[in-house]
């Protein structure tokens, strides 16, 4: 799902599934995908979308796949 509009996913549940591996993210990358619930490539996590949340997003969206719950 693209993330261009990240406006359309405010209040709703978003499930966020890693998809690539975080040895070469920066520390706030990684401390993004920490704070998502993320652990590893293939982990899962269901989260309600906020701003801050949206935001964690954002960064990490090369490393994460993201969809609807």
């Amino acid at each position: 799902m693209q993330l261009d509009n990240l406006d359309n996913f405010l209040n709703k549940k978003i499930l966020v599934q890693q998809v690539k591996g975080g040895s070469k993210l920066t520390d706030r990358q990684k401390g993004s995908l920490i704070g998502l619930g993320l652990r590893g490539i293939g982990s899962k996590s269901t989260l309600a979308a906020s701003a801050p949340v949206l935001g964690m997003v954002k960064k990490v969206q090369h490393v994460i796949k993201v969809s609807l719950a």
